[in-house]
């Protein structure tokens, strides 16, 4: 765990302030936004990473009559953060991650060619 204190981390993050985060603003500052342009695949993994999980879902079918179990990868990122939530989706629409919101506050990354794209670049969570 690495720790710091300091009356400037406001100027390196000015999302940083008092109160719950998805009740305040959060907007990416233009010097942010084109780090997160540049390097879009690194916000992404940090995000999965905080606030996400990447899952083996399931579901099943009858196939002639018989129920049939179907196992697929999926992710899933949950913030409260309406804000948040949009800079992730709009990341995801920038490098060609299709993507649903299934309810208010999560993000689901289910299409298998979505999924072998995030596993490319998110890896494993520690």
């Amino acid at each position: 765990m690495v720790t710091s204190t300091s009356k400037h981390w406001p100027c390196l993050f000015p999302q940083h302030g008092s109160g719950k985060k998805h009740e305040r603003a959060i907007a990416l500052q233009p010097w942010q936004q084109e780090l997160v342009d540049a390097h879009p695949w690194e916000l992404l993994r940090g995000l999965i990473h905080s606030d996400g999980c990447r899952v083996t879902n399931w579901t099943s079918r009858l196939v002639n009559g018989v129920p049939k179990r179907y196992e697929y990868p999926r992710y899933f990122f949950t913030n409260k953060s309406a804000d948040i939530r949009q800079i992730y989706t709009d990341t995801l629409d920038t490098v060609g991650v299709e993507w649903k919101q299934p309810n208010a506050f999560n993000i689901s990354v289910a299409r298998k060619a979505s999924v072998a794209l995030m596993d490319t670049h998110i890896g494993p969570k520690h």
